[in-house]
């Protein structure tokens, strides 16, 4: 027992980023299927609004429950969104990218492709998240 949460201190970070990686996955992709059900939109519209809400939703749980930010004033707290969606908007063009290429392209299923392109993309971010926005600055750096 003592090896494992000895492990999972030293992964904190990776695992928490996971799971909210994980959680904004599925609101974007519930929210893309949803639109796909629910209009006859194209497919990038679809993304787009998805990329919107869950980009949203990204910034608040990274910022408080994965690399706990301590950026306290208001320009701080702008720089670091700026640059969280500056990395956001790039990986959006590598998910329309892979949208293109699997459902224009190669004819498969949207929401098959729309899953694969949102894995490409959590790891894209994490990075970004990691090394450029989120960088430890408060107390524990």
């Amino acid at each position: 027992m003592k090896k494992l949460l000895s492990i999972y201190e030293q992964q904190k970070e990776v695992i928490s980023y996971l799971f909210w990686g994980v959680m904004t996955t599925i609101v974007n992709i519930l929210i893309f299927a949803l639109i796909h059900w629910l209009t006859d939109w194209n497919y990038l519209i679809n993304n787009s609004i998805a990329w919107v809400i869950s980009a949203l939703f990204a910034y608040i749980s990274n910022r408080i429950y994965v690399f706990h930010s301590y950026a306290d004033s208001r320009s701080a707290v702008l720089k670091e969104m700026a640059s969280f969606f500056i990395g956001r908007i790039a990986s959006y063009f590598i998910e329309q990218a892979i949208l293109i290429v699997g459902i224009s392209g190669l004819k498969w299923h949207e929401i098959t492709v729309k899953i694969i392109a949102n894995v490409v993309v959590v790891i894209v971010n994490y990075f970004w998240s990691k090394w450029a926005v989120f960088k430890k600055k408060g107390p524990e750096s």
